[in-house]
């Protein structure tokens, strides 16, 4: 089951380039689903009729990255970040441009510039000796994504693009496993969600759902280096009660910890003080909508080595699968 999220993760899809994803994902659902088709925007919607009212699911598709910026004499491609890459994480980290060319994003300048380091202050480095052969590498425009390789150890999936290729998988998986529904089902994988959930700002305006629950990554407390939450891998899947951009609507949440309590499905209660998803553009939408978060514990997000636990992304599919049979209203 996994070798689908090995997939997920090795292509690249900065936000607003989705294409490789979105074209890998409808290959899998489109035999499950009623009707598939891509939005302006490049949202993929999937519909299963049902006899209840409308119930939205949405996972983004897009990961953090670069885009190439302008050039410089000794053959330095200079970059912006596409979403919110950490600065200091991604020093001396191997980019890949949707090209193919790769590069190592390096210092502009001495060691000095740490105390105060930003995006601008980086360039990648692709072995250009000039800035005409830089050009021919890399044109201005140009959108890259950080390189980690996919790894399965100890129970734990190590990947860059984690977030949000697990939602992703786990949406899919649901679409595979689900025998019967309720709701009139919408299943949205989303475009340039880490650039302020822009595709489902307009998929959620489009489906007009009376509820929706976003699948989607969230920090955890449970290393040295984080902040203090009692979220952890490998104690299942996340319900969020809220976290900076929405709070989870009562009927929506409490739904979810019913499914997860008759199901005995593993769960833990989630409250963020920083970070946000999909669910705070649709709660948002029309008149409002009750929304909720399915959440997957994940170490070091926005980084080329996030970790999940193997035993939470599958009590999440178990989470998704039965609201989706089960329905909420």
């Amino acid at each position: 089951m996994f070798e689908l999220l090995e997939k997920l993760c090795t292509a690249s899809a900065p936000s607003g380039c989705e294409k490789q994803v979105r074209e890998l994902i409808e290959k899998e659902i489109s035999p499950y689903v009623d009707s598939v088709e891509t939005d302006v925007m490049g949202n993929l919607i999937a519909c299963k009729k049902g006899s209840g009212k409308k119930l939205m699911f949405a996972a983004h598709m897009d990961e953090i990255g670069v885009i190439a910026t302008c050039h410089g004499e000794k053959g330095q491609v200079y970059v912006s970040a596409l979403g919110g890459v950490d600065p200091y994480a991604s020093l001396f980290q191997r980019v890949r441009f949707l090209n193919g060319t790769e590069g190592v994003l390096a210092l502009d300048g001495t060691n000095d510039l740490l105390k105060s380091l930003t995006m601008q202050k980086l360039y990648a480095d692709v072995g250009a000796k000039n800035e005409e052969e830089a050009k021919k590498l890399v044109p201005v425009g140009e959108a890259g994504v950080f390189v980690g390789d996919y790894k399965e150890q100890n129970g734990c999936v190590i990947s860059k693009a984690l977030d949000n290729r697990v939602g992703c998988f786990i949406l899919i998986e649901a679409i595979k496993k689900m025998k019967q529904n309720k709701n009139d089902l919408y299943f949205v994988f989303t475009v340039s969600e880490e650039l302020g959930l822009r595709g489902a700002k307009t998929a959620a305006f489009t489906v007009n759902p009376d509820y929706a629950v976003a699948i989607d990554v969230t920090r955890t407390g449970d290393v040295p280096s984080s902040d203090k939450m009692a979220l952890e891998l490998k104690k299942g899947v996340i319900i969020k009660v809220m976290d900076r951009s929405f709070i989870a609507h009562p009927l929506v949440k409490e739904r979810m910890v019913t499914l997860c309590e008759q199901n005995k499905i593993e769960y833990q209660m989630g409250v963020l003080e920083k970070g946000g998803t999909d669910a705070g553009a649709i709660h948002l939408s029309g008149g409002g909508v009750p929304t909720g978060v399915i959440a997957i514990p994940t170490r070091y997000i926005h980084t080329p080595g996030e970790i999940v636990a193997k035993s939470d992304v599958e009590n999440a599919i178990l989470l998704a699968t039965a609201l989706i049979e089960e329905g909420i209203a």
